[in-house]
Formats: structure tokens, sequence, C-alpha cells
């Protein structure tokens, strides 16, 4: 159970009742973070913007980079529903069973690429507390193994983005049984 009282879409402004009308009407309910960025329409929509342009758009990264940045960063960072989300995307977009769990036993366990790996790891140190501590060679390497800046930037923002999203959803204890 939340920490806090979540909204339900009537008590949501009209703007962000628009946005959930379809979510309603497709899945008949709204999870917990919807609720919890409802609280503020300003957050709602400059998250969901994020969602839109780093996740949802075609972009630089495949989309299967972008779910193990998203299972990796989430586990790093303890988010339970984060990681089930993220899950039940990945069977959607065709990752198989035994490739989710390889991504979720960590980078070393996957069947990927050297470059994949080294940029999954790359996302693993930028999502740490300690990640000024990254250097340019650590850049470079990634860049002399094919990644472009657009690429290498777009994994860090991804990885920012689920820090972000696994804090709201740890603090505010969402998914947790209460």
């Amino acid at each position: 159970m939340a920490h806090i009282t979540l909204p339900e879409f009537e008590d949501m402004t009209p703007a962000i009742q628009e946005k959930a009308r379809p979510i309603l009407e497709k899945t008949g309910k709204l999870g917990d973070i919807f609720k919890l960025l409802a609280i503020d329409e300003k957050i709602y929509f400059a998250t969901d913007e994020m969602i839109q342009k780093y996740l949802l758009d075609e972009t630089t990264l495949s989309y299967t980079v972008k779910e193990a940045i998203a299972l990796l960063i989430s586990k790093e960072n303890g988010c339970r529903m984060c990681v089930d989300v993220h899950k039940n995307i990945a069977k959607i977009l065709g990752l198989s069973e035994t490739q989710i769990e390889e991504i979720l036993q960590g980078v070393e366990s996957m069947h990927a690429e050297e470059k994949e790996k080294a940029l999954l790891n790359f996302c693993i140190k930028a999502s740490r507390k300690d990640n000024y501590k990254i250097l340019k060679e650590e850049i470079d390497a990634l860049k002399a193994m094919g990644w472009s800046d657009t690429q290498i930037i777009e994994a860090v923002a991804i990885t920012g983005y689920f820090n972000y999203i696994n804090t709201l959803s740890n603090v505010f204890g969402l998914g947790e049984q209460g």
C-alpha cells in the first residue's frame, strides 16, 4: 500500500483524466505510478514527455536495449514494481522468459554482444551515486566499440529516468502489499 493517498480518476485534473481515460477503458485500472504522478500535473506531464521521448518513440537504441536498461536499473535500485512492469513490457516486445531472466541475473549472464554488455554495464555504473567518477576513457571505450555520442547520451538519459521513477516508486511504497 502506498505511503500517501493516491488520487482516483475523479480526483485528477481534466487534462490528466483525458490521458487516463483510454488506459482505464483498455485495462480497467490505473497503475499506482500513474496515480502518484497525477498528484501534480506539472510532474505528470514532464514525466509523460520523458516516457514518450525516451521509451516509446523510436530512437537510436533498440527497444530491447532500452528494456534491458529499464530492468537492470530497476533491479539495481530495488524497485520491484518497476521490474515487474518492465518484465511484462519486455515480453510484449518479444523477449523470451529466458532472456528476461538472464538480464535480471546481471549483464554477464546475458547472451548478448560484448558491445551491448559494455553499454549496459556503463549504464549500471552511471546509475550509482559515485557516477561522477566515470572517466572520459570509459566513454571513449564505448565509442571505440561503435556506440555513437547520441546512443551513449540516450542510454544515460534512460538510466537517469529509471533512477527518477524508481525513487518515486520506492519512496512512496508503490507496489508494496499493505
